[in-house]
């Protein structure tokens, strides 16, 4: 009697087991929508994987008219033409393959418009020059990329002393005294000189979604069999 009376003494109360039951269905609901959410991410991504890649080899088109979008035009190959202001290049630092340096971005004046060209890399030792600057009518074609406003998650932006870190086409064009111009710029594809090395776009695309949604699954099922294991115990082991 004794025994049993103290069982008896620490069993959990109803309503603490109710609330923890509930709890634990909404955090599978939960865990189970993070999952779909991912999958659809996944679909997403891959989707544009394969438009991008398409999109790489294809012929390049004439500048797009606004708007741009990411889904639609990033790495897009774009062909147009006019000519370099050389006066009004600003350098934004860089991380590439080659070295740390610094991208070359100059505004190109034409009948398509002012649209910002990344001539592409140069070293740090040629921050100052010399490198090429190719003078009078220009055929550009390079890879269509959105502004990238700012800065970096680090480093901002600093007009003031000169120090780029992103390529933003907005803070660029207002520090040039450049009022109409394309609302993104082009990488260069290819180049005459050694230097600015252009080209050298990198483009990858992370997709771990999958893995995500695998996860999210996992902790689902896990917790469903926690859950189903308390349910149908033995009373005894109360």
């Amino acid at each position: 009697m004794t025994e049993r009376s103290d069982i008896s003494t620490h069993k959990r109360p109803l309503w603490l087991r109710a609330f923890v039951f509930g709890l634990c269905l909404g955090v599978i609901v939960v865990l189970i929508l993070l999952g779909n959410w991912q999958v659809r991410r996944l679909q997403w991504k891959t989707a544009l994987i394969t438009a991008v890649e398409t999109r790489l080899d294809s012929e390049p088109i004439a500048p797009p008219t606004e708007p741009v979008s990411f889904d639609t035009h990033v790495y897009q190959p774009v062909q147009t033409s006019g000519v370099f202001d050389h006066s009004k290049t600003y350098l934004v630092k860089a991380l590439t393959e080659l070295d740390a340096g610094f991208w070359v971005m100059t505004p190109l004046s034409g009948p398509d418009g002012t649209v910002w060209i990344n001539r592409g890399f140069v070293p740090t030792a040629l921050r100052n020059g010399p490198y090429d600057q190719p003078e009078g009518l220009q055929n550009v074609i390079g890879l269509l990329r959105l502004t990238e406003p700012e800065g970096t998650l680090l480093e901002k932006n600093d007009p003031v002393t000169g120090r780029w870190y992103s390529r933003d086409v907005d803070a660029l064009s207002s520090e040039a005294g450049l009022n109409q111009f394309a609302s993104y710029f082009l990488d260069q594809n290819s180049g005459s000189a050694e230097w600015p090395r252009a080209g050298l776009t990198h483009v990858a695309f992370s997709n771990s979604h999958l893995s995500y949604a695998l996860t999210w699954y996992g902790m689902a099922l896990l917790l469903v069999v926690t859950l189903g294991w308390i349910l149908f115990r033995s009373p005894a082991e109360d």
